[in-house]
């Protein structure tokens, strides 16, 4: 059955100074092993800037801070090196401090958990179990070394809107960085091909189509996943400014199929460059595919990193 999902962006008409986004009290930038702080020294004596209304906005984008709207991202622990086994664990801390408890259900979960290493390789989307402490974890091992940025994408039962923290997290071993590439709008995925078409356009609406076929032939049973045929998480190159998007319309019902394309209707916050990544379900097995777009009005320069193919599956 043909029922491509039209999907929109959310989080998004948040347009601010991203370049000021990196000195936010609380903010984390890639590669930095703690929060970058707005503190210079005058001499021998340290001075602490006031925020500009500039720098107020970048705080706002999601991604690019450990707290928001009263709701603060834990310490996260992690196995220290590649190939070591053990848990990925962290809380949600409420505006009291405390570790949050009551969640709002989002995409069929509490809380969406995407973790990507800085050059927009190595990218897994999970939903770790809730304990009874407030802790969230899972089964955790990594396979390649390097800076991580940990999101934390959800809902509080007592909150109005969904927020997005994150912390960025170092794991040790030998790094080899994915090099830098141009646009990217093919993929494969498994044994899935996935082609993307359209354009991003900075501070305005616009339609992304992805499109997904097999052998050459047009695959029509894809599975709802998460409560739509699609799921696709936005990051802005360079700074990994985070933009989720989600299903706009009613979710598929038991037994629906789509195919071969879906549709998201997307607005870019800024000029830029986006790393998308598609997650689809076909067989009961969730793939994700990875593509690199700029926005109509930019260039794709040199430096930018694309998303890797790295093989992760993990859902």
């Amino acid at each position: 059955m043909n029922a491509p999902a039209r999907l929109s962006l959310y989080g998004l008409g948040l347009i601010g100074a991203f370049a000021a986004a990196f000195l936010v009290a609380g903010a984390v930038a890639p590669g930095a092993e703690v929060a970058a702080r707005t503190t210079t020294t005058d001499g021998d004596r340290a001075t602490h800037d006031e925020p500009s209304a500039a720098q107020n906005d970048a705080a706002m984008l999601p991604g690019l801070s450990m707290e928001a709207d009263g709701y603060r991202l834990s310490e996260v622990e992690i196995p220290a090196a590649v190939g070591e086994t053990g848990e990925l664990r962290f809380s949600v801390l409420d505006p009291d401090g405390q570790p949050l408890l009551d969640y709002t259900e989002e995409h069929e979960k509490d809380l969406h958990l995407i973790v990507v290493r800085e050059d927009g390789s190595r990218f897994r989307h999970v939903h770790p179990e809730l304990d009874a402490s407030g802790t969230w974890s899972l089964p955790w091992t990594w396979d390649a070394a390097g800076s991580y940025r940990v999101f934390a994408d959800f809902t509080a039962a007592a909150a109005e809107r969904g927020v997005t923290l994150a912390r960025t997290i170092s794991v040790a071993g030998d790094f080899t960085p994915v090099p830098p590439q141009d646009e990217v709008r093919e993929a494969r995925a498994g044994e899935f091909d996935v082609a993307l078409s359209g354009d991003l356009v900075a501070g305005g609406s616009s339609t992304l189509t992805l499109e997904v076929t097999r052998d050459g032939e047009a695959v029509t049973t894809m599975q709802p996943y998460l409560g739509a045929f699609g799921h696709l998480v936005a990051l802005r190159d360079g700074d990994l400014a985070y933009l989720h998007v989600h299903p706009d319309g009613a979710e598929p019902e038991a037994g629906q199929r789509s195919g071969a394309s879906v549709d998201f209707a997307a607005e870019a916050p800024t000029p830029g460059r986006y790393l998308l990544y598609f997650d689809f379900q076909v067989d009961d097995e969730v793939h994700t595919a990875s593509f690199v777009v700029a926005t109509g009005d930019q260039a794709a320069p040199a430096e930018s990193h694309a998303p890797a193919d790295d093989g992760h599956d993990d859902h």
